[in-house]
């Protein structure tokens, strides 16, 4: 949590309050018993700042904390004995911060500080030895015995440190381990979701599918009965009679048109049977460019731009599908895009989970799709075109499924589009 959305007082705050209170309050019982020296006036306001500190170890940053923790553990140790002050295991504070913050080379820096604050006083003694001796005076001196004491209370340091730094270090690697473990739970996640989703958009396709050929095969005899009709009373009704002609043309255009869309229907429900064999993606994007520019009425208004990656992997399909899929990508861009703009074909060699294959992109920058309809740019009879069915990126999205790849959409309104179709590798 960043430190300017923390809670101002935190439970471990109070714990800390009652902590450095209790302190202060043993330490004037003992004083006021005679069991310790009575310290000077700077420990009170000394332990009232590192409580503060530690309060705040979090907004001021733990290094800043743990340097104005050691230079305030100084102070108190001072003014309270200091060689023989009872406050010399108070440097832990900042060596259990480094520990838990900074690991082992952390916990040997701020040991060995801690241990220098202690020490230093040994300086002291030599300079007051000095100094009395200079003067004829008395001075203190630490007995021979004594120094297996002291180093008692100097290695309260490095034990309590390393024992803290392997606590955190566990704690650590448990955190990293149930993050990754979180991690790849939300990953299994997205993707059980995702396949839910494609598994849902499957049996729909399916269910469409068996009733659109049901319903195509009904309706197909009574349009051949309509058309032979019309045409045959536009032969014999009379020449005068021009606006009998007239419906009877219009009759069998719209027969032809609606036969048209059933055989679309029928395109889109019948299982393809597809003819794969090894291939150049490179060769076949090239037949559907030149087509596209030889057929397509949208090629008169843009450009295509060819941007190939000569290490992509030979893939195996049925030229004829797979030919048809991309050119509807390829003039669904193009009428797309403003005229005069260039449509991006491009292809790169890409390694996804299912192992490598072809990335072919189809960019536009044309109107764009907005958000909403993304999820449902795929399904059948869905469409933003006035004049579209919505059968178009659905037989795509269908040939490219029973190739054995992927195709996705990423689009912005008013930036335009980039449709990726993946293609497994032939395997070796």
């Amino acid at each position: 949590m960043p430190p300017s959305q923390r809670p101002f007082l935190r439970v471990q705050d109070l714990v800390w309050l009652l902590l450095f209170a209790t302190l202060i309050v043993v330490a004037s019982l003992m004083v006021n018993w005679g069991t310790i020296p009575a310290p000077g006036p700077l420990v009170r306001p000394l332990l009232i700042a590192l409580f503060v500190v530690k309060v705040f170890e979090a907004r001021l940053g733990t290094i800043l904390a743990i340097v104005i923790e050691l230079a305030l553990c100084f102070g108190v140790i001072w003014d309270s004995g200091q060689i023989t002050s009872s406050f010399y295991l108070l440097p832990l504070l900042p060596v259990i911060s480094a520990a838990t913050s900074f690991g082992l080379r952390g916990t040997v820096y701020s040991t060995l500080a801690a241990c220098g604050v202690n020490l230093c006083w040994l300086v002291f003694l030599k300079i007051e030895e000095h100094r009395a001796l200079a003067e004829g005076g008395t001075y203190a001196v630490i007995d021979r015995d004594q120094y297996p004491e002291l180093v008692l209370k100097l290695l309260w340091f490095p034990l309590v440190g390393f024992l803290t730094y392997q606590l955190a270090k566990v704690s650590r690697e448990k955190t990293l381990t149930l993050e990754a473990t979180a991690k790849q739970l939300a990953d299994t996640n997205q993707s059980l979701q995702e396949a839910q989703a494609e598994v849902r958009r499957s049996e729909r396709l399916v269910a469409l599918g068996q009733l659109t050929a049901g319903l195509a095969h009904e309706l197909r005899n009574p349009l051949g009965t309509m058309k032979s009709s019309a045409e045959l009373l536009g032969r014999h009704v009379a020449r005068e009679n021009e606006i009998a002609k007239e419906m009877a043309g219009y009759i069998a255009t719209e027969v032809d048109r609606t036969n048209s869309l059933i055989t679309r229907f029928l395109d889109f429900a019948r299982p393809q049977h597809l003819r794969l064999a090894p291939g150049d993606i490179t060769g076949l994007l090239d037949s559907v460019i030149a087509r596209f520019e030889r057929e397509s009425t949208a090629a008169k208004s843009v450009s295509v731009y060819k941007n190939y990656s000569p290490d992509v992997p030979r893939v195996s399909f049925d030229a004829e599908l797979l030919e048809r899929a991309l050119l509807n990508l390829v003039v669904n861009a193009a009428q797309a895009s403003p005229s005069g703009a260039v449509v991006t074909v491009k292809t790169k060699a890409v390694e996804t989970g299912t192992g490598p294959g072809v990335e072919i992109a189809v960019i536009d920058r044309g109107s764009g799709i907005e958000q909403k309809h993304l999820e449902n740019i795929f399904n059948p009879f869905f469409t933003t075109k006035s004049d579209g069915v919505g059968l178009g990126l659905a037989i795509v999205s269908k040939i490219i499924d029973e190739h054995g790849g992927q195709i996705a959409v990423e689009s912005a309104p008013g930036e335009g589009s980039v449709f990726r179709v993946f293609l497994p590798a032939m395997k070796d």
